[in-house]
């Protein structure tokens, strides 16, 4: 298990990468980041944009240059794009800069989070459940290959999943300096 000090979190759309990876910065007393906020804000304009005028395969250079940029930081939690591991070179930082904590979960618990998310480009279309099952098909193994430990959702509230969360870290994760807050 890599035991450095950043905390990187993978896994689909919908699995709470931000939600639970902002409450576990600020359990730990960590600066939070995530890659696709950062993303926008430094292109000036969503990532649906982005992928609409520029393409995704500029969006996903950005990707690459963005988390090759914080993930060299030291002492963070950083949520990934669920599509960064397609990269071959993204999954070595990810592996080499930080410990991995895929977050799993079933496509039936994505498609009732997302039911109302109409900002994510790569699952605009009419069936959107036959979408997230080919992403899954594609990415989960990618996902898990790069993982050093997995948190397994479960239909719960972020208030539940996060106190799992952070009791399966503190099991496996072993950290030197890190602060409760």
């Amino acid at each position: 298990m890599n035991p450095s000090p950043n905390l990187f979190l993978v896994g689909p759309t919908g699995a709470g990468k931000t939600s639970i990876g902002q409450r576990l910065a600020a359990h730990y007393g960590l600066p939070f980041v995530d890659l696709d906020v950062e993303i926008e804000a430094r292109c000036g304009m969503p990532i649906a944009d982005l992928f609409a005028r520029e393409g995704e395969a500029v969006f996903r250079a950005h990707e690459c240059a963005h988390l090759d940029e914080f993930s060299r930081r030291e002492g963070l939690v950083l949520a990934t794009g669920a599509g960064a591991v397609l990269d071959a070179g993204n999954r070595e930082v990810l592996a080499s800069r930080g410990t991995v904590l895929m977050l799993a979960v079933d496509v039936d618990e994505q498609l009732e989070r997302l039911r109302d998310d109409t900002a994510r480009p790569l699952l605009a279309g009419p069936d959107r459940l036959a979408r997230l099952r080919a992403l899954a098909e594609h990415r989960t193994q990618l996902y898990e290959d790069v993982a050093d430990l997995i948190f397994h959702g479960r239909h719960e509230s972020v208030d539940d999943a996060v106190p799992r969360a952070i009791a399966l870290l503190e099991r496996h994760w072993k950290r030197d300096g890190w602060k409760r807050s």
